[in-house]
């Protein structure tokens, strides 16, 4: 993914974000009704998520220094971990409280607390906001997968989600697939509401976006602290940089080798390799140069390479070849 797909994709969820919470902060304020109170914070809490990855993309861009010699490109992952922390607490467990805190205030009401949206002139506010909102949040998400679809290939997205290196999409993608199933539940909790004079149905919507911003929250941060551990360049790169290596003249075979991922964009490659008995230290490092080049022609991301040549022996253990395309993953 280029990095200005996935901020095309942040800078359209963070405007349509803060329009929306804006909204639903007013039709909260008109009505009292929590599942919009819920909806707001949502709103706010994805706002701040993407001035977070757009915060982590650029801090990324520095340049290496020698306290930090691969570079800074992993704080696009930790800017994406806090994102998920920021859902989980302010969003999710927000929404919890609230789900919890208007039940006790309707039972203590006998079910008709004062001030509520069924004795509200602003009653049909909040249906209102809630349809504009799954329209604006719909622009968005179907920009995230307008990205997305650049660059997935044949992967599904649940495949996308777990294979993709770079952060930003995948959070997008999750966060607007929340927004909108968030905003169907605030809309039947409003809409039953109203309907039937009940207001434990709003009670139900809030408790149901709480749990999902809590799922969604659990899921970004599994996946981004497998990226923040260091993964491995994905089974198809893995294959393309062994292929290179393999077909460079001077070089016999691969004893092993391991990638991991310095960032979304850059790649640290670290393989034995085999050359000829008896060969000449010039012609030695002449195959290693062409091994390099080789390996970022295949793979442009591959921009740390390290090989040290050695003599194969019988003893050593048989390098690794990476698993079939359907078993990569987190």
């Amino acid at each position: 993914m280029s990095a200005e797909g996935g901020t095309k994709a942040v800078v359209a969820a963070l405007m349509a974000n803060l329009g929306i919470a804006v909204t639903k902060f007013v039709a909260f304020f008109l009505t009292g009704v929590s599942s919009m109170l819920a909806e707001a914070i949502h709103s706010v809490a994805d706002s701040g998520n993407q001035v977070l990855l757009l915060l982590g993309g650029k801090k990324a861009q520095r340049d290496a220094t020698p306290q930090h010699p691969f570079g800074y490109g992993r704080e696009r992952y930790i800017y994406s971990f806090i994102v998920a922390i920021v859902l989980f607490s302010v969003g999710g467990l927000f929404a919890l409280y609230e789900a919890y805190h208007k039940y006790h205030e309707i039972h203590a009401a006998h079910g008709h607390p004062a001030d509520s949206i069924l004795d509200s002139r602003w009653w049909w506010v909040p249906p209102l906001v809630l349809g504009i909102a799954i329209v604006l949040e719909g622009f968005s998400f179907r920009t995230a997968i307008r990205e997305t679809n650049k660059i997935k290939g044949s992967a599904s997205f649940p495949q996308f989600i777990r294979r993709a290196k770079q952060p930003e999409l995948p959070v997008i993608l999750l966060e607007d697939f929340a927004a909108l199933v968030g905003l169907a539940f605030a809309f039947v909790a409003v809409v039953l509401s109203l309907v039937t004079e009940n207001l434990y149905y709003d009670v139900v919507g809030t408790a149901l976006i709480g749990l999902l911003l809590v799922a969604v929250a659990v899921v970004l941060g599994l996946e981004t602290k497998s990226l923040l551990l260091g993964e491995s360049a994905s089974v198809p790169a893995q294959r393309r940089i062994a292929e290179a290596l393999e077909a460079t003249p001077g070089v016999e075979r691969i004893i092993h080798m391991k990638t991991m991922h310095l960032g979304p964009e850059e790649l640290l490659v670290a393989a034995k390799i085999a050359v000829p008995t008896g060969a000449s230290s010039d012609q030695v490092a002449d195959a290693i140069d062409q091994a390099e080049e080789a390996v970022r022609a295949v793979e442009p991301t591959a921009q740390v390479i390290y090989l040290e040549p050695d003599i194969y022996r019988s003893d050593y253990v048989p390098a690794e070849r990476p698993e079939p395309p359907a078993a990569a993953g987190h």
